[in-house]
């Protein structure tokens, strides 16, 4: 378990509600009276807005669509786990032992979560360009290039591309079922092809999961091709 102090000069950020970046850090199998939800929620709204406006502002002739795209790409599950990952967040994060057993300071949902919960933190303490700030400065220490080719990767094209070439047809997509609250939402999506299920995913949209479970076949399908 790292010292708060320790995240704070990774974040060239000094935090000046002890108890709030404390609630961020908690994640709820911890089993406190608090837990990070309430601040994850804010932060996801937070960081959606500077990432958005980031992207508007440096790229002046891109549509709505592919920015729409590029956004997802560096806010989503993934893109959050490597900023959380680029200040060492799962040192910090205060979880239960059993938690602790399964790996879960190195857990894509739990890392990116905390993260948001971070920045909802530091948002209500220092406002939005402070946060804007640190989420920026680490964005373009994460991505030293930001365009649809290097950070976008679609991989349900690119599964479909494969499918098509190999198999002479194109993956199906079934939903599964959504889990959460409705603000926080969790769809599980399958891909199977002509009938066998390649793989399983869950995001924040029927979109994200698909991305993530198309990646996933892609995956399977490219090992099988190696061995």
């Amino acid at each position: 378990m790292g010292e708060i102090k320790e995240l704070e000069k990774s974040l060239d950020y000094q935090f000046k509600n002890r108890d709030l970046i404390i609630e961020a850090l908690t994640h709820k199998s911890y089993k406190k009276s608090y837990n990070n939800e309430r601040l994850e929620f804010l932060g996801d709204a937070v960081i959606d807005l500077i990432v958005g406006e980031y992207l508007f502002k440096k790229f002046s002739k891109v549509n709505e669509g592919e920015l729409s795209k590029l956004r997802a790409s560096l806010v989503n599950e993934k893109g959050l786990e490597k900023l959380a990952k680029k200040i060492d967040l799962g040192q910090y994060i205060f979880i239960s032992l059993a938690e602790e057993n399964n790996h879960g300071r190195e857990k894509p949902s739990l890392l990116s979560n905390a993260f948001e919960a971070m920045i909802g933190a530091i948002y209500l303490e220092s406002g939005l360009e402070k946060a804007k700030e640190i989420v920026l400065r680490l964005l373009e220490e994460v991505y030293p290039k930001i365009d649809l080719k290097s950070v976008f990767k679609d991989y349900k094209t690119t599964l479909q591309e494969l499918t098509q070439a190999r198999f002479g047809t194109t993956p199906e997509y079934s939903l599964i079922g959504a889990f959460g609250p409705d603000h926080k939402k969790e769809f599980e999506i399958e891909v199977s092809v002509k009938g066998r299920k390649l793989a399983t995913a869950r995001g924040k949209s029927k979109k994200d999961a698909q991305q993530k479970a198309a990646q996933k076949a892609l995956e399977i399908l490219e090992k099988e091709t190696s061995e």
